[in-house]
């Protein structure tokens, strides 16, 4: 069985954790000191639900300054990953700019809203909690998007980010209408290569005739 290929997206203010959710799910490891991440893609192979996955995760910046690779991203992902603070609310006021910028380069209008996850991360951080849970929630209700609070330091939900996603994409028409369209594909490519090849081999009068005139190949092996 073929293994499925998805292409999912991280976005969120710098600082709020994008690139340690990443890493433990990807690598199951920790980086408890802050860099500021570029723009890195990282892939990895799971099992969900008995099937296999393959997973390109791209963890952006959380600044504008790399936007033409971040838009070409959002333009191929099929999922999405916002992520905030629960320990700052200006990381969580961020995040209307970054569904606002996704919905616009996905034409939400003509193909709908694509698979997403709203994330509150450093759960682990509850004493300096400032943005609530249910504030979490009522943002996820109107994004009509699912809603996970985390902690990559503890990898608490890390895990279940990304199967939640992967979840969504297999329920999206889009993506089902695409692989029926692809299989339908498939097929009448490998109808037309098969006529083809029947319609170049010679016919039995023709092969005989060409026996007798047909040099003996060379016993050299050529290397183009």
């Amino acid at each position: 069985m073929p293994i499925s290929e998805y292409k999912l997206c991280v976005f969120g203010s710098g600082g709020v954790g994008k690139s340690c959710l990443t890493m433990q799910f990807v690598q199951g490891i920790f980086m408890p000191k802050y860099d500021p991440t570029i723009e890195d893609v990282y892939k990895k192979t799971v099992e969900i639900d008995e099937k296999q996955y393959s997973l390109e995760i791209l963890d952006t910046a959380g600044t504008e300054e790399f936007s033409a690779m971040r838009d070409l991203y959002v333009k191929n992902g099929q999922g999405f990953v916002l992520v905030y603070s629960i320990t700052s609310q200006a990381t969580f006021n961020d995040l209307n700019e970054f569904y606002g910028r996704i919905m616009r380069i996905k034409d939400t209008e003509l193909h709908g809203q694509p698979p997403l996850i709203l994330v509150g991360n450093k759960s682990d951080l509850e004493d300096e909690r400032v943005v609530g849970r249910e504030v979490g929630q009522a943002l996820a209700r109107k994004w009509k998007s699912s809603f996970l609070e985390t902690s990559a330091k503890d990898r608490a939900n890390v895990n279940e980010i990304f199967f939640d996603l992967v979840r969504q994409i297999n329920r999206s028409p889009n993506i089902a209408s695409s692989r029926s369209q692809t299989k339908h594909t498939t097929h009448e490519n490998a109808s037309t290569s098969k006529a083809r090849m029947l319609s170049n081999l010679p016919s039995k009068n023709q092969s005989d005739s060409q026996k007798h005139f047909r040099k003996p190949r060379s016993g050299k092996c050529i290397v183009l």
